[in-house]
């Protein structure tokens, strides 16, 4: 593998969910999204540990998020091509640029807030991509 493999006691994806709970009441507007911040466990696959230093900038630097709301204009395709092809859902991990969102806590899960059109990719696995 070309990237560094976590060792994830728990699925980080259901990790995210199970804690930010119900968003029903949480509205975004036109192309806003909501994702929640991956944090790296302490641990790669193969045994290293992170410091805590490292693993806090995480929270200002992590380049990717789970989707866990979509404005109502969110991901419709424009004019200029953006988002033809696209078919980003709930739970699926995006790659962004941590300086296009805007940190908040919802639920006490650290999230950003951001337009659509910062969404740089999608991976499977959050571990893709730092």
């Amino acid at each position: 593998m070309p990237y560094m493999l976590m060792k994830h006691d728990v699925d980080p994806k259901a990790k995210i969910m199970d804690e930010i709970g119900d968003l029903s009441t949480f509205r975004l507007f036109n192309n806003d999204i909501l994702v929640g911040v991956y944090l790296r466990p302490e641990q790669t696959k193969s045994g290293f540990y992170l410091t805590d230093n490292h693993r806090d900038e995480d929270r200002y630097q992590s380049k990717v998020g789970l989707l866990l709301k979509a404005g109502p204009k969110a991901f419709e395709p424009t004019e200029e091509g953006w988002f033809e092809d696209a078919n980003f859902k709930t739970g699926d991990w995006l790659v962004l640029r941590p300086s296009d969102g805007w940190s908040i806590t919802v639920h006490g899960v650290l999230c950003r807030i951001l337009k659509d059109s910062s969404v740089r990719g999608c991976v499977e696995n959050p571990d893709e991509a730092w």
